[in-house]
């Protein structure tokens, strides 16, 4: 089976979260399951650096205001397709905005051509390739199945994933005219979207099926509280709806392998975890101590509830907990964590920016990883933190609630927990699963247990992927 999927962003090439994780993951775990998966993506420049790019596969002498040409290529066993267009690609700062953060202000444009690209490879504008499935990613590729809806490729199969129902790429009407679409399109039920063009909104109306990131946010999305304005349309479109939890690249977050680490470890030498302990806490500034030793990686900002952590900060060092905090992103979320970092000097440590290998040495050295998501498609942090013993304290939502095993008490006699809930938004409720988590700490053999349990976890992408493969399997039968 032949797979076209469509994405802002892939690792190893670029990434700024876990999107890319998934799209470059999904496609090496699939082909494990008969599925063959050609990937198309936006030329930024350090996409550009990292490849080598075949003979030219389809040329666009005017693709919104510039040459654009589709180019074929390999890297770290994905087989990709790469738009390049240096008038929309080319640029100084990440993939959606400049240096300072700011979008870029032609982002409908920059994606409308990712888009238009895919759904041309998706009705055959390359020699010899026809996909039989379309699976396209996020706001950014979204549109690609209203091209196809509206264009030659209608009777292709098609899925959209939606990781982040919060970002969904809505512009002003006055962008519809360059688009290329039908007048029919500007519709209730084609891209139309509050008086004006919702990408992602064109793409959930579209889609042959949807998916989510996790069995829970989807059943989420489908109210008001989560829907963020498309719970109506979701709830419509209940029976094309599925959530299918993430997996993680096991290869890369391996504890037995991982080069980013001190020292390597597996479930039955967990003592060895020390070396990254002893790290961990020297790049933190950290006391040494057999004090509970949390950590968060994480962007910093409202939906990730890190406001809400430093509310109980002060109360979580007080019962003896320490923290390490490596993030980036709102500006007085930043001064808080690093302020607390100077009240709390030796029992809190904060690092603002991103450090991938850091982010492996945190998850290899720390007891606990904390995510107090207000809301959470799937999250990975916490199954890093499953695969690397470091037990995840987590909100009861989204993923985080279908990933993590609470310590109550019956799961504890029965040997199956493998992390602490609690109630979203609740400070109360984060602080007392932090005093959960130091009560088992402090019993050693159970704590070592909960992390064994959690490291026995299978958080690798092949259930995923298969559930992926039924699904594309079952799209390609209503075609024909």
């Amino acid at each position: 089976m032949q797979v076209l999927a469509v994405t802002p962003e892939i690792f190893p090439l670029i990434k700024t979260g876990g999107l890319a994780d998934v799209t470059g993951a999904l496609p090496i775990a699939l082909a494990k399951q008969g599925v063959s998966t050609r990937t198309l993506i936006p030329g930024y420049p350090t996409v550009l650096k990292q490849l080598e790019m075949s003979a030219p596969l389809h040329r666009y002498p005017a693709m919104h205001g510039g040459e654009a040409t589709v180019f074929a290529a390999k890297a770290a066993g994905l087989d990709l397709l790469v738009l390049d267009a240096p008038h929309l690609f080319d640029r100084v700062g990440g993939p959606y905005g400049d240096t300072t953060g700011a979008d870029w202000p032609d982002n409908w444009r920059r994606f409308a051509a990712l888009s238009f690209a895919g759904a041309d490879i998706a009705a055959g504008a390359i020699s010899g390739y026809r996909p039989d499935v379309v699976h396209v990613h996020d706001w950014q590729a979204a549109l690609t199945l209203a091209y196809m809806r509206y264009g030659e490729a209608a009777a292709t199969p098609s899925v959209i994933t939606v990781h982040n129902l919060a970002f969904q790429g809505r512009f002003g009407v006055g962008i519809f005219a360059e688009l290329g679409l039908p007048a029919a399109a500007m519709s209730l039920d084609g891209v139309e979207y509050y008086g004006g063009v919702g990408y992602l909104k064109a793409g959930l109306q579209s889609a042959w099926a949807i998916t989510t990131v996790s069995p829970t946010y989807a059943l989420e999305i489908r109210t008001p509280e989560f829907g963020m304005g498309l719970d109506g349309l979701l709830t419509t479109r209940a029976a094309d709806l599925k959530g299918i939890v993430n997996g993680i690249d096991v290869d890369i977050w391996n504890p037995q392998s991982d080069g980013h680490l001190k020292a390597t470890f597996a479930a039955k030498t967990l003592k060895t975890r020390a070396a990254n302990r002893k790290a961990v806490e020297e790049r933190f500034g950290l006391v040494r101590d057999d004090s509970l030793l949390l950590c968060v990686i994480s962007r910093l900002t409202w939906q990730k509830g890190l406001d809400i952590l430093v509310g109980v900060l002060d109360a979580a060092v007080a019962m003896g907990a320490r923290l390490a905090v490596l993030g980036s992103g709102d500006a007085a979320l930043e001064g808080a964590l690093l302020a607390a970092a100077a009240r709390h000097s030796g029992k809190v440590g904060t690092v603002i920016g991103y450090d991938e290998g850091l982010s492996h040495l945190m998850q290899a050295g720390c007891d606990a990883i904390l995510v107090p998501s207000r809301f959470e498609p799937c999250g990975l942090t916490q199954l890093y933190g499953l695969r690397y013993g470091c037990v995840p304290i987590v909100a009861r939502t989204g993923g985080l609630a279908d990933t993590v095993i609470d310590a109550n008490e019956a799961a504890l006699a029965a040997g199956v927990a493998t992390g602490f809930q609690f109630d979203a938004e609740d400070g109360a409720a984060l602080l007392h699963a932090i005093g959960r988590a130091i009560a088992v700490h402090d019993d050693g053999p159970a704590w070592a247990a909960m992390q064994r349990q959690g490291m026995k976890a299978d958080v690798s992408w092949d259930r995923s992927a298969a559930k992926y493969a039924e699904l594309y399997r079952s799209l390609v039968a209503k075609r024909t």
